[in-house]
C-alpha cells in the first residue's frame, strides 16, 4: 500500500498540472469506486468544478473544490494520474477536465475508493498527527508513547495516532533507531525516542525526495517508478546481512504484518 511518501509523490506530480482545471464530469467505471455520493447530483448545478488546490492528508490525495473536496485513497493498487490515451484495463473511474484532460484512476485490486466531504474535519477526527508537521516534535513523541502501553510497531501503524506512516517506513525507522519492533511503547528510553523521531522525518524526507519505494504495485505519472528502494536497509533483506552489524536479517511477524529487523541491533524494550 502506498505510503505517506508515495502519496505526496504523486500529489507533488498532479497540483501544477491541475490547479486550475474545472472537472466537468466524474465517470466511475467501477460503480463501488465512489464510496458515499453520486456525481450526476455534484454536477447538477455546476457545470465545472475548479480544483483550488491538491494537498496530502495522512494518505489521501485531496482535490479542494469551492465548496468541498475529493478525497482519494489509493488502497494497495491504486494509482491516480493525467491520461489522454486509450483507457486502460482496470480503470475504475475517470475524471474529465474542462481542458480535455481526463484524470485515471487506475485499480487493479479495486480496494481504492473516492470520498466527497464538506472539510477535512471527518478525516482529521480519525488521523492523527502529520510526522512531517512542526507539531510532530521529539517532546510530543516522548510524551505520547510514555502514555500508551502498546506494541512499538502496532502503535506506528496505528493511523490515529501517526499519519501516513505503514509498514515500509517503520521497519526502516526502528531499524534506524535500534529499536525491536516487539518493545512496549512506554518502555522505550527517551534517547531512543529522540533516534525514533529523526529516522521518521529524515527517512519520509528522503523517501520522498526519490519519489518513494517501488516494490509491487507503487508508480505515478503514467507508470514512473520511485527510487527509494534501492535505499532501504531493512525492510524486504531478509536472510542478508545487517549494514550495522553483520548479522543476518530475519523476517517475523508483528502486528500481523511481516517485519524486518537484526536482533543484534535493535533492542527490545519491555
Amino acid at each position: 500500500m502506498p505510503e505517506l511518501p508515495e502519496v505526496q509523490t504523486v500529489v507533488d506530480h498532479l497540483r501544477a498540472d491541475l490547479v486550475g482545471e474545472k472537472i466537468i464530469a466524474i465517470r466511475p467505471i467501477w460503480l463501488k469506486v465512489l464510496h458515499n455520493f453520486d456525481p450526476n447530483d455534484l454536477f447538477k448545478k455546476n457545470h465545472g468544478l475548479e480544483i483550488k488546490d491538491v494537498t496530502r492528508r495522512a494518505k489521501f490525495i485531496i482535490f479542494h473544490l469551492p465548496s468541498s473536496l475529493l478525497a482519494i485513497h489509493l488502497r494497495m493498487t491504486g494509482k491516480l494520474y493525467i491520461f489522454n490515451e486509450e483507457i486502460p484495463k482496470h480503470t475504475t473511474a475517470i475524471f474529465e477536465l474542462e481542458s480535455g484532460k481526463k484524470i485515471i484512476f487506475e485499480d487493479t485490486r479495486k480496494f481504492g475508493r473516492i470520498y466527497l466531504y464538506e472539510n477535512l474535519d471527518l478525516i482529521n477526527k480519525r488521523h492523527g498527527i502529520e510526522p512531517l508537521s512542526a507539531e510532530f516534535t521529539k517532546t510530543w513523541l516522548f510524551t505520547e508513547l510514555k502514555k500508551k502501553k502498546r506494541n512499538i510497531k502496532a502503535l506506528l501503524l496505528d493511523q490515529s495516532f501517526i499519519a501516513g506512516l505503514g509498514n515500509i517506513y517503520t521497519d526502516e525507522s526502528l531499524w534506524v533507531s535500534g529499536i525491536h519492533p516487539n518493545s512496549i511503547s512506554n518502555a522505550i528510553s527517551k534517547t531512543a525516542v529522540i533516534k525514533l523521531h529523526q529516522a521518521i522525518q529524515t527517512l519520509l524526507r528522503d523517501a520522498i525526495e526519490a519519489k518513494g519505494t517501488t516494490i509491487i504495485n507503487f508508480s505515478f505519472l503514467n507508470g514512473q517508478s520511485g527510487n527509494y528502494a534501492d535505499q532501504l536497509r531493512i525492510f524486504g533483506r531478509q536472510d542478508e546481512t545487517c549494514f550495522k552489524c553483520g548479522k543476518e536479517i530475519e523476517k517475523i511477524r508483528v502486528a500481523g504484518r511481516g517485519t524486518y529487523l537484526c536482533n543484534q541491533c535493535q533492542r527490545k524494550y519491555k
